[in-house]
């Protein structure tokens, strides 16, 4: 730069400078500025939320923050009502906290609201109001303070059009038409698909959502919250109900005689996190009978630990983020009330949406650290105790099995009602097969005389076949004793895959039974689940999953199918046996796949970071690439091809082995009774 242009320069910033002593223009008070865009709404608020439940969240949110005793929400197909008892707003109380967008509520007002309510406020980034904009289109306000009545409306095409403009935004005044205290607002133009929820979903979401509704606080404050003139109650979580075992955080709260029908123990757990800091939590983990007493309903899944901080909710499932990988995370449901989270003096800890926290920050981990630790203290209580009382039930259905316990040594008695406990507690769809396994087990117990050696099944973990298997599997001589016949059963499987000739046929077998049987492709796939809601929306809304595709587009697929396993998102396709397919077809589906998967998971579970997918191809033909090459190529895309007489030679020979092990060890059990 000349000598000239640094004098110009220099004259341009005294010029500026002077601008800003006369006070000419704000914008103005120096060389530099940061404007933001009116589109950023847009972001904040319109595409901010996925849910209605979500929304109407924020609305209660925001009439606890109002001092309200009571909301109603009165739904129908056009038009959505929010109203509440509360404070309402006067004229500068729209404008300077209302329409303010990013008013800070607890730094204007502090953490509570004034005597006698002293409510924490759960408002504070001030963005909240905006989730209206994304369930719907047209906002109207109707709002009373003593005697200051006001309303206004807000159209999103209205919002949008200033954003070309530039300045603020003016909503439109209109007739009132509000409650004698409080709030009313009125939400029309509703965007369909994301108000396409029920009432009976949304009655569980709201409860799920905030620990103070329907209860007294601390104060003697009452907060209640109708939806259609229906009172939501802490019975509408509907997620005790099912809870066979429960633990409490600090102290005894819940009725369980009211609300815990099922239980058959409960106990109280310790609530610090960080004793120096004053960090506590409250609130219960529970554990289902059955996995399936937790699966999606029409409020979704209740199997994960939600976080609630000043009694709303903060995080909607922090289980998938404590890396606890146990049988028993599939059994748990809890809420975990932690106001520390977001207390007075600290940093935000919430994302936008308030559905998600801030992973890095000391108080969210240490959070985890706590949960982790108790994740696996109570598992190893769960195991125990839940087999002691499987095998009451299992005895109450067949008593001949508690005839044959009390025939038994004193010693070896506890050990048999365990083993018959674990038998009861595994997943099976035929009843048949369970008593099976019973006569299985017992007969191993009989021939092998544990003695000694049955206190190993006071300290098994795992309800499933392979820990199972270890069990009675004492040296050499008991290895596979309780479930050859089930290892028997899968080889007759894998044998109907040699016998057929006909590719048809072939087909149709593989397209029906390979997804029952997820241990043919991978042996640790043996409890992979299905989630048929995840599996119609990839098919319903990401074409690369349609049934009914042609030919060049389905690339000869037979079947494609979503499965879940251990945190792992998977996909599986099956191909025509015939099909000869190049490394390009398989990449470029392979990334389609992935792609939309990713999407998809990301959307359903609310996660932060893409999670971890795996594509399998199964095919009959090899693909048209050298073998090296394509495995390298599809391992970017942690994609894995699979052939179908490969899959059938290298489970046969797996299990065969198995077989002829356990057939040696009866050999020589034979051989030591003959002795």
């Amino acid at each position: 730069m000349t000598d000239e242009e640094l004098g110009n320069s220099d004259k341009a910033l005294a010029a500026s400078l002077e601008g800003e002593e006369a006070g000419k223009d704000d914008l103005a008070k120096g060389p530099y500025r940061m404007e933001i865009d009116m589109r950023v709404l847009d972001h904040l608020g319109i595409h901010l939320y996925s849910n209605a439940a979500a929304v109407l969240s924020e609305a209660v949110a925001n009439a606890w923050d109002a001092l309200a005793e009571n909301v109603t929400i009165s739904m129908s197909n056009d038009v959505i009502e929010i109203q509440d008892d509360g404070i309402g707003m006067n004229l500068e109380t729209i404008n300077d906290r209302f329409l303010y967008v990013g008013y800070d509520k607890r730094k204007a007002e502090g953490e509570r609201s004034q005597p006698p309510k002293e409510r924490l406020f759960m408002g504070r980034k001030g963005i909240g109001k905006l989730s209206l904009f994304s369930i719907a289109d047209n906002v109207t306000v109707h709002t009373r303070r003593g005697d200051e009545r006001h309303a206004f409306q807000m159209l999103t095409s209205d919002i949008q059009g200033t954003w070309n403009t530039g300045g603020a935004y003016v909503p439109k005044p209109v007739e009132f038409d509000g409650p004698l205290k409080g709030t009313r607002i009125v939400l029309c133009g509703l965007k369909t698909r994301r108000v396409g929820i029920t009432e009976s979903a949304l009655r569980k979401r709201i409860a799920r959502r905030f620990s103070v509704i329907g209860l007294k606080t601390e104060r003697g404050d009452t907060f209640n919250v109708q939806i259609n003139g229906k009172a939501i109650t802490h019975e509408d979580r509907d997620d005790l109900k099912n809870i066979e075992f429960l633990w409490e955080l600090g102290s005894e709260r819940i009725n369980t005689a009211v609300e815990c029908p099922k239980l058959k123990l409960k106990e109280v757990h310790p609530s610090i996190v960080d004793d120096g800091k004053g960090w506590i939590v409250k609130g219960w983990i529970g554990a289902a009978a059955r996995p399936m007493d937790l699966r999606a309903d029409d409020a979704g899944s209740m199997n994960g630990l939600v976080v609630v901080a000043r009694g709303r909710l903060i995080q909607e499932n922090i289980l998938d983020r404590l890396d606890f990988n146990k049988i028993f995370a599939n059994y748990v449901t809890g809420q975990i009330e932690a106001d520390f989270l977001d207390m007075q003096g600290w940093d935000d800890i919430a994302t936008s949406d308030r559905q998600r926290l801030i992973e890095d920050d000391d108080r969210y981990m240490a959070l985890i650290k706590y949960l982790r630790e108790m994740m696996y203290t109570i598992s190893e209580k769960w195991v125990t105790n839940r087999n002691l009382e499987r095998a009451k039930d299992a005895i109450a259905k067949q008593p001949k099995l508690q005839e044959w316990i009390d025939q038994l040594p004193e010693g070896q008695r506890q050990p048999a009602q365990k083993m018959i406990g674990l038998i009861e507690g595994v997943e099976m769809e035929k009843e048949a097969d369970r008593l099976e396994l019973y006569r299985s087990g017992v007969l191993a117990f009989e021939r092998l005389k544990l003695r000694d050696e049955t206190s190993k099944l006071s300290n098994l973990k795992e309800m499933t076949a392979e820990a199972l298997l270890p069990l009675v599997g004492d040296l050499q001589a008991l290895e596979g004793s309780m479930y050859r016949d089930i290892i028997r059963e899968r080889i007759a499987v894998i044998a109907q895959f040699k016998k057929l000739v006909d590719d048809d046929a072939k087909e149709k077998v593989l397209q029906e039974t390979l997804f029952r049987n997820m241990w043919l492709l991978d042996a640790g796939w043996e409890r992979a689940t299905e989630d048929p809601t995840m599996e119609q929306t990839l098919k319903t809304e990401y074409k690369e999953f349609a049934d009914g595709l042609d030919e060049e587009k389905s690339k000869g697929r037979i079947d494609i199918r979503y499965r879940r396993n251990a945190g792992e998102h998977i996909i599986v396709e099956l191909k025509r046996s015939k099909r000869v397919i190049s490394i390009g077809e398989l990449m470029d589906q392979g990334e389609k796949y992935r792609t939309a998967l990713i999407e998809c998971v990301q959307k359903a579970y609310n996660l932060p970071t893409p999670p971890h997918v795996e594509l399998v191809f199964v095919l009959g033909e090899k693909v048209r690439a050298d073998a090296e090459v394509v495995q390298k190529s599809l391992s970017a895309l942690n994609a894995r091809v699979m052939y179908y007489q490969e899959m059938i030679r290298d489970s046969e020979a797996a299990y065969a082995a198995f077989l002829e092990r356990t057939e040696k060890a009866d050999a020589i059990d034979a051989v030591v009774k003959s002795l």
